[in-house]
């Protein structure tokens, strides 16, 4: 099957929002590491931006299923990575926090003592809102993706993963509406917020049928995301994405250790530095460039690794499972060692994405002490280090991306700024003095649209909760 491509995905939150394994389409008219796997939150302590996706998706669900009895509401947010980039499917480090954009889902389920039950979602962010109704199953499967709804295998996917922890004749059902302002395409996981807010709207219901059922954890609810992602979108992202959407905590970033899957919350310390003592924050710009994590270039980076792990495993032994195990001499002596013809045992291009990787790991686990510490400026320079070697020697990066980058680098009061996310387009995460964020986000939007003629969207961030039922 073929991967599901960005378009498929902005269709997602944009023009609609639904699955199904057998779909029926209806246009409406326009309008810490042992912690419980969902967590709650009430409403009215929620901030704007949150409260008013809510209001949204509950009139959008009145207006629909006209009931406003007995509702769930569930909120995932996006995500940025600080840094630690492309080290994931080598087991490497990720140092992403949550984000002030999120996915919320308001409705109503159950779980029915039935071998099929039908679920029906809708979307606000849609010009002309679309229900689609689907049968819940224990034998889901996934739309083709010639199939003008496939992107709802994004959500369908975490469906039949849920499926499987039921009892076999029992299946869920739903009618949510769903309101989202994670931008799309833009490297800030909009789909992981999607997933992680209907994962957690399931947990929810499940709980309130089987309360001493056992689902897991926040890890295990990640990981049942990330595999629907996989299974059913046919995407091979790694762990990262359904992680911190599932496990952030408010003013902490998370260190995800994508060997063993722990995690650690790590508290932004204050600055014992006067000039430093604000809270920085971080500006997220948008080049407006399109990507997709199916593009060619991402699985050709995810095979340069596997090349680079085998030729270090046959240098240096066993003690090399992956990239993540080899130092920066491990890579030096595999790009100097010759082999019988002369040739290079690891070629530049190889020794390249493999120095990336290793110092990547490196550089994160600077920026976890550097943030414990409140040293600003270190992180800041472990964070121009990596976006120097996605754009050199991982070649992630392109024009725009480092226009932004590098624009930022030069103005007073950026501790340090990088491309985030896959790359190919997508977004800057910057960090800022708070009294200069304003500064920066219009000189940067200035030379941006001087430059590239295009608008700039900036969006100012701190890190931020993870996924949790809000109590209405």
């Amino acid at each position: 099957m073929t991967m599901l491509t960005l378009s498929s995905l902005c269709c997602l939150l944009a023009p609609v929002l639904a699955f199904s394994s057998h779909h029926k389409s209806i246009m409406l008219p326009s309008r810490t590491r042992t912690s419980l796997a969902t967590s709650s939150s009430h409403f009215s302590n929620e901030l704007p931006s949150i409260q008013s996706l809510v209001e949204q998706a509950k009139g959008l669900h009145h207006e629909t299923f006209l009931s406003e009895d007995g509702l769930v509401c569930t909120v995932a947010p996006g995500r940025v990575n600080l840094i630690g980039e492309h080290t994931d499917y080598s087991q490497g480090f990720v140092f992403p926090m949550a984000i002030g954009f999120s996915t919320v889902c308001v409705g109503t389920g159950s779980i029915v003592e039935e071998d099929k039950a039908e679920c029906k979602i809708i979307s606000v962010n849609a010009n002309l809102p679309k229900m689609i109704t689907f049968q819940s199953s224990h034998e889901m499967n996934p739309l083709p993706t010639s199939d003008p709804d496939s992107w709802s295998n994004y959500v369908a996917g975490v469906v039949n993963e849920y499926m499987k922890v039921l009892p076999e004749k029992t299946s869920i059902c739903l009618e949510i509406a769903v309101c989202g302002d994670v931008p799309l395409g833009s490297g800030l996981s909009s789909s992981a917020a999607l997933e992680v807010a209907v994962a957690t709207f399931i947990e929810t219901i499940i709980k309130r049928k089987f309360p001493d059922i056992d689902i897991g954890g926040k890890k295990d609810k990640a990981l049942r995301c990330q595999k629907a992602e996989n299974v059913f979108c046919n995407s091979p992202c790694g762990i990262m994405d359904q992680y911190v959407s599932s496990t952030a905590s408010e003013g902490s970033a998370i260190l995800i250790d994508c060997r063993s899957l722990e995690y650690e919350s790590v508290q932004m310390r204050s600055s014992d530095d006067e000039e430093d003592g604000e809270m920085p924050v971080f500006l997220i710009c948008n080049s407006d460039v399109k990507h997709s994590i199916g593009g060619g270039e991402y699985p050709v980076r995810v095979k340069q690794c596997a090349d680079a792990t085998k030729i270090l495993k046959s240098l240096c032994g066993e003690t090399i499972e992956s990239l993540r195990d080899a130092t920066l001499e491990d890579v030096e002596m595999a790009h100097k060692k010759r082999k019988d013809g002369g040739t290079p045992l690891m070629d530049d291009l190889i020794y390249r994405r493999a120095k990336h990787v290793v110092t990547e790991n490196k550089r994160t686990q600077d920026a976890k002490r550097a943030l414990i510490n409140g040293d600003w400026q270190l992180f800041g320079r472990k964070m121009n280090e990596s976006h120097e070697s996605m754009k050199v020697d991982y070649e992630v990066s392109c024009e725009e991306i480092d226009f932004l980058a590098e624009t930022a680098q030069k103005f007073e009061g950026v501790y340090g700024s990088r491309l985030t996310g896959g790359g190919f387009g997508g977004c800057t995460v910057t960090m800022v003095k708070r009294s200069r964020v304003k500064a920066l986000c219009e000189h940067l939007k200035g030379e941006y649209t001087s430059r590239w003629g295009k608008d700039l969207p900036c969006f100012e961030t701190v890190p931020g909760p993870g996924a949790r039922e809000l109590i209405l």
